[in-house]
């Protein structure tokens, strides 16, 4: 494998801690982004915050340059914003809906933006439609064509579920919304960074993600891109004195790029931490990064059916490095808890965070691992012996 799995783990203090298998969660912060963050937030000790952000005022310029070059986009059609929820939220709400207009989305979608549909649907009429999985548990390409009118405003998906282990076919819903005109918003909170992101070849109008996650960066960092020839044509749903001019009394003028998503006030040493975040993922290149995301994790898929009582969750025709599992008779929570005490980290999905997919799957909780880069063989044999333990 093209990785150098010493020379990231020993970039990764968190790895001499713990077993980390939930970084679908929150990945382990490399030394390169603690020591950004740590460093921008001693130098506004030292000088002061606004002090500090003047001084680093180009370091902040390239963290729009570093997104555009991972998301294959122009700075101008990036927002740094807190967090992915956050970021989608701009875009979402963003969108002039009206009564009549119809919202297609993907069993597998997020609570979040599920419970933003309702809201969404109750102020204004509009329709939210669910397209069904195809018999690989994804969504079914051939239903969304079919369900596609002249009413459809909108086509929203999560490309990497929190559960079930699969990568929706974010392209071929890109070469349909683009083919029909079609608004496309794709959630790719648990894709970027996990595997390469091209926004110009998957065709999304809109695409969020967090720093968090497969990034490796800070918490409380996320980040929207928005294609140019849209953002003028979305009302953004709130403004401040960054995303826009206040020219006169009673006017106003709006920032012409993506940042009018932003608001004036941010984490600056977290925003640094995310740009470095992004430039050390793109050190390491994405492609290899999911090379050695997808062999740690048929490995744990294949080492977890062999145990007994165990059984594999995982939907999809592509799979990644998030993995679903249950043990028989077993609680999740306790599970979780049991791995903790053995220094373990994984997470449990329930069924609220995914209500379509579980619920017609029958199941109230999965527990969830997730592997990254720099995860060892040896991780998940030890892993596999504590889980067959437990079962």
């Amino acid at each position: 494998m093209p990785i150098n799995v010493k020379k990231a783990r020993d970039e990764t203090p968190g790895a001499t801690n713990v077993l980390h298998f939930n970084n679908a969660g929150a990945s382990l912060m490399p030394t390169p982004v603690l020591k950004k963050v740590m460093n921008h937030l001693r130098l506004e000790s030292e000088i002061g915050g606004y002090e500090a952000a003047d001084k680093c005022a180009e370091a902040i310029e390239n963290v729009y340059k570093s997104i555009s070059k991972l998301l294959n986009c122009n700075t101008k059609e990036v927002a740094v914003i807190e967090n992915a929820t956050r970021a989608w939220d701009m875009a979402f709400y963003s969108i002039p809906f009206q009564k009549g207009d119809r919202i297609l989305t993907a069993q597998a979608e997020y609570a979040s933006n599920y419970i933003s549909y309702l809201q969404v649907s109750k102020r204004t009429g509009v329709e939210v439609e669910v397209v069904p999985n195809d018999e690989c548990g994804q969504i079914s390409i051939e239903v969304l064509e079919k369900a596609i009118d002249k009413h459809v405003k909108l086509i929203a998906i999560t490309h990497v579920p929190t559960n079930g282990g699969l990568v929706n076919p974010a392209k071929k819903v890109g070469e349909i919304a683009k083919a029909r005109n079609i608004l496309y918003l794709l959630d790719a909170c648990q894709s970027v960074g996990q595997m390469p992101i091209d926004v110009q070849e998957i065709g999304c109008d809109m695409l969020s993600a967090t720093g968090r996650k497969y990034l490796r960066g800070p918490r409380g960092t996320g980040f929207l891109y928005v294609r140019e020839n849209l953002l003028n044509l979305l009302e953004t749903p709130f403004l401040d004195l960054h995303a826009a001019r206040w020219t006169s009394i009673n006017k106003y003028e709006i920032r012409p790029d993506a940042r009018r998503f932003e608001n004036w006030e941010c984490n600056i040493a977290a925003k640094l931490g995310l740009g470095r975040a992004v430039e050390y993922a793109m050190e390491w290149k994405l492609d290899h990064i999911y090379a050695r995301i997808q062999h740690l994790a048929a490995d744990l898929r294949k080492k977890l059916k062999n145990i007994k009582n165990v059984t594999v969750m995982d939907l999809g025709k592509e799979q990644c490095g998030i993995i679903t599992f249950m043990i028989t008779g077993q609680d999740p929570v306790t599970t979780q808890r049991s791995l903790h005490e053995k220094k373990i980290n994984i997470s449990v999905s329930i069924a609220e965070y995914s209500r379509l997919d579980m619920d017609a799957r029958g199941i109230d909780a999965l527990l969830r691992a997730s592997v990254h880069y720099y995860n060892t063989e040896e991780e998940v044999e030890r892993f596999c012996e504590a889980i067959e333990i437990l079962s």
